[in-house]
């Protein structure tokens, strides 16, 4: 079984921009270990089934602070709704350990720029790294653009200014209104994006690092300008923020004409057990295996997180969708089990 932590609400507070931040304390009283830009898995059970859904933290592991997340709610979302109006302090939830990729490795050392470019929500994570670099890393200058509808919609607006007073020399911030009539401060656009990297890049270019957190149209947008820049792809990290509520429509996720209708069996190597399966054309990997009550790590279901990110050592996987692995990684043999359908017998995939 997937092991799970318990965590108890401590506080569930209504922000900006209909969301509501809810910090937790583990119930067994052991800390939990998390790396800046992570996320949290919570397993639900409503209406007779199992439903996971992952949430960035916006607490930072350098600041003696509580587990925090940031929900927002989203219409006919039943977890963003049952977050937002069926939980209070006291209550007890289910979450996996800590997973993501979407992280920041402090360098005390280090003297570098880091940009960080967040849409709306896309902040929870963002924030936790900015709290982290600027506390751990004295010589580093950290830069954020963050575009919000207005100052009113804006996530973590007045805690974000304090940081900016604290950190005067080593912190700004790029503030972007949509409601703006200044049109060049209204939205994202890659004017702006090198406008703002040829003003505050202040170390070698070739240590600067890049994070972006929006909507896949947002950060598109950041990856490709700023490759045209010249930086690496090393250099720009990015994680998606918007998850769909309901379950992934088949319809949209797999390819509209499948060439090979052939059922593959696949073999999975997860905590020292070993599971063997034939999977249908029409089916994915995770999808037969919960099938068949075989706990592995997943969240989204739509590859557009990296819980269930596996290795897949031989025969051949296909992904209807990835929102996640880099072209290296997937040469590699990185895949994505929930959205993956094997292309051949005896594929073997390793998960963790």
């Amino acid at each position: 079984m997937t092991s799970t932590r318990k965590l108890r609400i401590i506080s569930h507070e209504r922000r900006a921009a209909e969301n509501v931040v809810i910090q937790f304390e583990p119930v067994d009283g052991e800390k939990i270990h998390y790396q800046s830009g992570q996320f949290l898995v919570f397993s639900f059970h409503l209406n007779g089934k199992e439903v996971r859904r992952s949430y960035s933290m916006c607490s930072s592991p350098a600041v003696d602070e509580p587990l925090a997340i940031a929900v927002k709610l989203v219409e006919n979302g039943e977890i963003s709704k049952f977050l937002h109006h069926k939980v209070g302090v006291g209550d007890v939830l289910d979450a996996m350990e800590p997973n993501g990729i979407f992280t920041y490795n402090p360098d005390k050392e280090a003297r570098r720029t880091v940009f960080l470019f967040a849409a709306g929500v896309g902040i929870t994570p963002v924030y936790s790294i900015l709290k982290t670099a600027l506390l751990t890393e004295e010589h580093s200058k950290i830069v954020l653009v963050y575009s919000n509808k207005s100052v009113r919609d804006t996530l973590f607006y007045e805690e974000l200014k304090q940081w900016q007073e604290n950190y005067p020399e080593r912190f700004k911030i790029e503030w972007l209104f949509s409601e703006s009539k200044n049109l060049l401060m209204a939205r994202l656009n890659n004017v702006r994006i090198e406008q703002i990297v040829k003003e505050h890049l202040s170390c070698d270019r070739n240590d600067a690092l890049f994070y972006t957190c929006g909507p896949i149209n947002y950060m598109v947008l950041c990856r490709i300008t700023l490759r045209a820049l010249g930086y690496n792809q090393d250099q720009i990290k990015r994680e998606t923020y918007f998850i769909p509520e309901d379950e992934a429509d088949d319809d949209d996720l797999t390819e509209k004409k499948i060439k090979d209708t052939n059922t593959y069996s696949v073999i999975i190597d997860y905590r020292d057990k070993t599971y063997k399966l034939d999977i249908p054309y029409y089916k994915r990997i995770l999808e037969v295996a919960l099938e068949n009550h075989i706990s592995l790590p997943y969240s989204c279901g739509a590859g557009m997180c990296s819980t269930c990110t596996s290795t897949c050592t031989e025969g051949g996987v296909r992904m209807d969708y990835n929102e996640v692995l880099t072209d290296q990684e997937i040469e590699q043999g990185r895949v994505l089990i929930c959205t993956g359908h094997p292309t051949a017998n005896n594929t073997r995939i390793v998960i963790g």
